[in-house]
This record gives structure tokens, sequence and C-alpha cells, in this order.
């Protein structure tokens, strides 16, 4: 079964750092594009940082300077390493990611969502 993982949340106070980990497993051939979002309660859910296969990345100016998204393709694993928290960071952050699989000698991608992982932020 294709599915993300993601680890790493936790409680944490104002002005720390939390490491989020995105691990695709199963069957699949690579990662494309991967990004995390989060949403707080009440809220939209949002897009905090993204990054192609290639390694470009973007940030939401919530958290350009603070955040940083990474990927490690041998491993199928993505990062999103959060420094300077703020209360204001408190959210479900979600994973999503295109994970490209082969299917009889075909390669189709689908887009799939982590199960989310709670961040806690105080003051």
């Amino acid at each position: 079964q294709v599915q993300l993982v993601e680890s790493g949340g936790g409680l944490v106070q104002a002005g720390g750092s939390l490491r989020l980990s995105c691990a695709a497993s199963g069957s699949i051939f690579s990662i494309n594009a991967m990004g995390w979002y989060r949403q707080a309660p009440g809220k939209e859910r949002e897009l905090v940082a993204a990054i192609s296969s290639g390694g470009s990345t973007n940030y939401a100016d919530s958290v350009k300077g603070r955040f940083t998204i990474s990927r490690d393709n041998a491993k199928n694993t993505g990062y999103l390493q959060m420094n300077s928290l703020k209360p204001s960071d408190t959210a479900v952050y979600y994973c999503n990611a295109d994970l490209k699989m082969t299917i009889s000698w075909r390669t189709e991608e689908y887009n799939y969502w982590g199960q989310g992982t709670q961040v806690t932020v105080s003051s």
C-alpha cells in the first residue's frame, strides 16, 4: 500500500525548533513535487512550503527565513525544519506529495496526503 507517513510533531516553547519528516512507503517509483500544509482550528488549510523534484522551493511569507523544506530522494522522504517557532505556527501539519508508481510497465502519478501531525507552540 502506498502512503505518506508523517512524524516529528510535538509541543515546543516559542523560539524553539522542530523537524517534521514525511516518508513515502510502498511500491513507488519516485516523488515528484511535495509540500507541507498546515491547518489551525477554524482556519483554511494553507501551503507552508513546497519543493519541486529539482529542488526549487517556495515558502509562505509567514515562515520565510524560519522554515526550510528539503528532501532525500534516495530515502523517499521530505523534511520541514522549523526554527524560531511562534504560537501562531500552532496547527496540524500535513505532508502532500505527487507519487509516481509503475503499473504494468507504465508510470502513473497520484497525489497523496499524510495523516497530519500536531505542532503546538506555547508562549
